[in-house]
């Protein structure tokens, strides 16, 4: 990864250090102390801010934010959105696996597809970008997975009553989540993967699903994928969306399957590092 020159990153030490003492103003003096640079420094790189507009000098020679960066910061707060950074990742994926690559958003118990990228050979889908279903028993380990609260707050979202088993399968495939970073969705025996009306089923009912939650696969066979689902997480740790690739036709190895999830898993990795800031600080360091 290439670095940035020191020059910004003292720039950014600034701005990062007066943005963290809201309602503060700065001495010269008080910024060579506190971020160790020293007093010539210093001084061309405030001065050079406040020509810009990043910075503002009061009339005691004190510093506080300008007028420019806070409308750089309104800017960015109105038009934030990490499908911005999501939408690359997606394609990426789209391309690499010859699928569909999706962002869902769950609003109480519906799933929302509010992106797609699809490859060549998945051009015509037919779940249309937009479309909405009711959030069922296989994808809500990917949007519930905490350990301690994720079970009942699925629970809180749905009149849909579990069985034993399927509570336990809830759990396993939770854990999977929280110990892979994703989890895998296959077809169940005898569903054709001949063409695309088997995911238009899927993506729209929720009850007698043809599919089955993979909590552990073993080389010892290939897989009907029907889909990889990975979560998003913003600075708290809650899920933000996921990130699923579907739309695949032919079976898959043990091997391919796990490098298809963690793919998707290092993806959705660094849109939740964008989210969090998680990236700008380790860039910065």
């Amino acid at each position: 990864m290439s670095r940035s020159s020191p020059g910004v990153k003292r720039v950014a030490a600034i701005l990062n250090f007066i943005a963290d003492h809201p309602g503060q103003a700065f001495a010269l003096t008080d910024l060579v102390k506190a971020l160790k640079l020293s007093r010539a420094t210093c001084h061309a790189l405030l001065t050079g801010l406040v020509d810009v507009g990043y910075l503002y000098r009061t009339s005691d020679k004190t510093y506080v934010l300008g007028p420019a960066l806070a409308a750089i910061g309104r800017t960015a707060a109105q038009h934030f959105s990490p499908l911005q950074v999501a939408q690359p990742e997606m394609r990426k994926l789209a391309d690499e696996f010859n699928v569909l690559c999706g962002a869902y958003f769950l609003d109480d118990s519906v799933v929302h597809l509010r992106d797609r990228a699809a490859s060549a050979s998945h051009v015509g889908y037919p779940v249309p970008l937009g479309a909405r279903f009711k959030l069922h028993e296989a994808l809500a380990p990917v949007f519930f997975s905490d350990e301690e609260k994720g079970f009942d707050n699925w629970l809180r979202t749905t009149d849909f009553e579990p069985s034993d088993a399927q509570k336990s399968l809830f759990r396993e495939a939770a854990a999977a989540v929280r110990r892979d970073g994703y989890i895998v969705i296959e077809r169940r025996a005898g569903v054709s993967m001949d063409g695309a009306g088997y995911d238009e089923v899927v993506a729209t009912s929720s009850s007698d699903l043809p599919i089955e939650v993979l909590v552990e696969l073993t080389g010892e066979r290939s897989y009907s994928v029907a889909a990889i689902m990975a979560p998003v997480r913003d600075e708290k740790g809650r899920v933000s969306f996921a990130l699923g690739i579907t739309g695949f036709y032919t079976t898959m190895s043990m091997d391919r399957v796990r490098h298809a999830g963690q793919q998707l898993r290092d993806a959705c990795a660094r849109v939740s590092d964008f989210i969090s800031g998680a990236s700008a600080q380790a860039q910065a360091a």
